[in-house]
């Protein structure tokens, strides 16, 4: 089975400097992302919205993790993770603002060592802030990507 890093190991899977006026158009970036990718069919972004509308996928200090509904896991041809990288922050709701979005694709349940690592990150106030000012695609790649698997 495929890694859901896989999509971060080519410079394809990031967008920066990606203009959204609002959670819906940010959501819809990283759902278009993932189609480009071959990753997911069209309909997944729709799921991805759909999850949102259940609940956010805010998960601290300016990320989101937007991803699909159960019965979106459907419309995944493979696991993958696309980041973008807003151009200015996002109202995501309840005053959170969000600057980066990690988008998921999973079939099963590989997604959850992505949430694992993410949780890490964010939980080290210098590695958080780091990935918060990252405007840099190498970057961003270098700061998702578990230690010793960067190229």
């Amino acid at each position: 089975m495929s890694d859901v890093r896989d999509g971060l190991r080519t410079e394809q899977a990031v967008r920066v400097g990606v203009h959204a006026a609002d959670k819906e158009t940010a959501i819809r970036a990283c759902g278009e992302l993932l189609v480009e990718a071959g990753a997911v069919e069209a309909g997944y972004v729709e799921a991805m919205l759909a999850r949102e509308d259940e609940i956010s996928t805010f998960i601290g200090e300016g990320v989101a993790i937007p991803h699909g509904t159960l019965a979106g896991r459907a419309l995944v041809r493979r696991d993958t993770l696309a980041v973008v990288r807003l151009a200015a922050p996002v109202d995501w709701g309840d005053g959170d603002e969000v600057v980066l979005c990690v988008a998921i694709a999973a079939l099963g349940e590989g997604h959850l060592d992505v949430l694992a690592d993410l949780a890490e990150i964010l939980m080290d106030p210098a590695r958080a802030e780091a990935l918060r000012a990252a405007i840099g695609v190498k970057e961003l790649i270098r700061l998702l990507t578990p230690d010793g698997e960067a190229e």
